[in-house]
């Protein structure tokens, strides 16, 4: 359930996002899925990728700072307001969110979730399904 995530602070200058892409490709360690957040001085790349031990430890060697975070991955249906009533079930059950991204493919999205709690949040989506039935299978039954 719980996911480890590479947080990695980067320098705002030409190149280093492609360094880290390269360093990694090299060693043979798929990104997955990412974002970054940035100023004028500096960036974070978060990732997630095939092997994050390993990908933290050759970061390092390559003096970049970087660190391992604890992050969630939840399966929404790629659909109109299908994010927005998972969003609603962890606010009402007062699960705090640092931050989020998400990439989807076909008729599923993946939302990595950075909650304040890992464990309650992990609780709270075991707690409640997610899922919803369309009016379109109710109607095949």
């Amino acid at each position: 359930m719980i996911i480890q995530q590479l947080s990695v602070f980067l320098e705002n200058k030409t190149g280093r996002l492609s360094e880290v892409a390269s360093l990694l490709g090299e060693a043979g360690i798929n990104m997955s899925a990412f974002s970054v957040a940035d100023t004028s001085d500096f960036g974070i790349l978060r990732v997630i990728v095939s092997q994050p031990e390993n990908a933290l430890k050759l970061l390092k060697e390559q003096n970049f700072t970087v660190s391992l975070t604890e992050v969630v991955a939840l399966i929404c249906p790629n659909e109109s307001g299908a994010l927005a009533r998972a969003l609603a079930i962890l606010k009402d059950e007062n699960v705090e969110i640092e931050y989020l991204y998400a990439f989807s493919m076909d008729s599923a999205a993946t939302i990595i979730i950075r909650p304040a709690n890992t464990s309650y949040c992990i609780e709270v989506l075991k707690k409640h399904e997610l899922e919803l039935v369309r009016a379109s299978d109710l109607y095949r039954l």
